[in-house]
């Protein structure tokens, strides 16, 4: 039987994210994401409902998160789910899904960023169209 797991979320951060590091010196970084979801019911009233998700990244990827994000700032996330399990300090067993960056995507305007897309007192912050490589793709090329 194969095996896949994979989510892609795309939420708020709840809080700050927190910095460790392992004993083996790599960074750790932990936050926590509320994704929301608005809907009609049958009867014609607007329905909301929020997932809070605990995320935890690695690396290079850890510390980008931790110097850009924010509290209250969007993200897209990729990553898979893990369930870690552990015994409370009063004895009792406790568990919980969270969320293993492997990929993000910042949303919206950059921190600092004012409306009307200044990011300073004379810059313009200009679109990034380039591909994962950095490099623009050629007009007439098709990547598939």
């Amino acid at each position: 039987m194969a095996n896949y797991n994979k989510v892609l979320l795309m939420g708020n951060l709840t809080r700050d994210p927190q910095l460790s590091y392992l004993p083996s010196q790599t960074p750790v970084v932990e936050f926590g994401l509320a994704v929301n979801r608005k809907w009609t019911g049958k009867d014609g009233t607007s329905k909301d409902e929020t997932c809070f998700v605990d995320c935890r990244a690695f690396g290079r990827l850890a510390e980008n998160i931790n110097k850009y994000m924010s509290k209250g700032r969007p993200i897209f996330l990729e990553g898979r789910l893990t369930y870690d399990t552990w015994t409370a300090q009063d004895g009792t067993k406790r568990s919980r899904h969270r969320v293993v960056v492997e990929n993000f995507q910042f949303i919206g305007a950059p921190a600092g960023a004012r409306a009307g897309g200044e990011a300073g007192s004379d810059s313009q912050v200009e679109p990034d169209n380039t591909g994962p490589t950095g490099a623009q793709p050629p007009e007439d090329d098709i990547p598939f």
